[in-house]
């Protein structure tokens, strides 16, 4: 009776005053969240102003149905298409404003700030999924790219902290401010690559100047080391070791991958020496399915002819994920885990715990098992504290070899 006498006494007072009426106040969207991402801008003909820029972006906010990616003011946008990585096909978009984004889950300060929304080909999975989207567009933008005589310049700060930059054909590299690698593409082009493993956006300035070799080179263009020569800021491997109690020798991990090899059916994971493996398990990110594995060792890996890269020993131990053949055009985003048991790697010294591995993807990160205090770590990162109060270091390397991570830490 008495809920019925208050939305009464509500109704009287709205008919009385519209203004004093109370609306049921809503729920903010989720704030849109994403991964992986990495640029990739083909500066077109000198004098036009104009660049290709392939975006790769991954959509990691469960549920959400769109995508949303900023123009970026003073840029004319262009020629946009849209697919999805996972399989390759087109997806629907459209240029909304601030507005828009804002209720889609953008936190948006500009409101003159226009976006293309990505109509997504599935809502995002829960629980670490992901909706991965590539946008292609032309910019015109002539502060960021301009000729100073016979040279050109792009001149552009890049936030996206995983970028590459390819000069027209017929151009060699006269100046470049920020570290990066120097590839040359099988087209004859120069690429200028580089990960920013900074906070700050990269301030990039690119100086480039014709050559007749650069202008006259035809075919494909290989080198003598070109094995050696791989992009680093394109790979997107990761994985993060979350470490129990020193004293277990163990810790948990998980590593995602993209398999881009049509007809591929299977990841291998070659267990390290020394290192036990328990707990395997895997899906695919895409669509948030689980994935089959086999735990195989020795002669059953030699039985199931399977080429694991290494010659085979009694006591050689792989875990294989399967999963749905990769189609041509089409990628699969993966996600391994698994629990390693390792007392050469990971021990405790007298109160001291000891993690000492090498790391060969670019992007590692670990996690403090619960009750411990940093003290040392020998190669760079980036610290901070995660909600239930552990400390997770992540490292970068955009260097093309492995780092040798040696982390000490004590108890509370």
């Amino acid at each position: 009776m008495n809920a019925i006498r208050a939305c009464a006494l509500a109704l009287a007072v709205a008919l009385v005053d519209p203004a004093m009426a109370q609306t049921t106040p809503q729920t903010a969207p989720p704030r849109q969240t994403e991964a992986d991402a990495y640029t990739r801008y083909e500066l077109l003909a000198p004098g036009t102003a104009k660049f290709r820029i392939v975006y790769d972006v991954t959509a990691t906010t469960a549920g959400a149905t769109y995508y949303f990616n900023p123009i970026r003011a003073g840029s004319i946008a262009t020629d946009e298409h849209v697919s999805d990585r996972a399989t390759g096909k087109p997806l629907v978009f459209d240029v909304v404003g601030a507005a828009v984004a804002r209720a889609g889950g953008v936190r948006v300060s500009d409101s003159t700030q226009q976006y293309i929304r990505v109509t997504l080909a599935r809502p995002v999975p829960p629980n670490g999924g992901e909706a991965r989207v590539l946008i292609d567009k032309t910019y015109e933008d002539a502060k960021s790219y301009f000729t100073d005589g016979t040279t050109i310049v792009f001149n552009r700060p890049l936030g996206i902290k995983r970028n590459a930059v390819v000069l027209p054909k017929g151009y060699e590299l006269e100046s470049c401010n920020y570290p990066s690698q120097i590839l040359q593409e099988a087209d004859g082009r120069i690429a200028i690559s580089f990960w920013n493993n900074t906070p700050a956006e990269a301030p990039l300035i690119l100086r480039a100047r014709p050559v007749a070799s650069m202008a006259t080179s035809t075919g494909t263009v290989r080198s003598s080391v070109q094995a050696r020569l791989e992009e680093r800021a394109v790979q997107s491997r990761e994985i993060v070791y979350f470490l129990q109690q020193p004293e277990t020798h163990a810790f948990d991990l998980y590593h995602d991958y993209t398999e881009s090899r049509p007809g591929t059916d299977h990841y291998i994971n070659v267990v390290r020496a020394g290192s036990r493996v328990s707990n395997p398990s895997a899906r695919n990110l895409d669509t948030g399915e689980p994935l089959r594995l086999d735990v195989l060792k020795g002669a059953a890996i030699t039985a199931a002819k399977l080429d694991i890269g290494e010659p085979v020993a009694p006591t050689t131990e792989i875990v294989v994920f399967r999963f749905a053949p990769v189609a041509p055009g089409a990628t699969t985003r993966l996600r391994m885990s698994e629990t390693y048991t390792d007392s050469t790697r990971y021990r405790v010294v007298g109160n001291e715990l000891v993690w000492d591995r090498s790391f060969g993807r670019p992007a590692n990160a670990v996690v403090l098992p619960a009750g411990w205090v940093l003290a040392n770590s020998a190669i760079p990162a980036t610290v901070s504290t995660m909600p239930d109060g552990r400390v997770r270091l992540d490292f970068i390397n955009p260097r093309p070899d492995d780092i040798a991570v040696l982390i000490t830490a004590r108890r509370r």
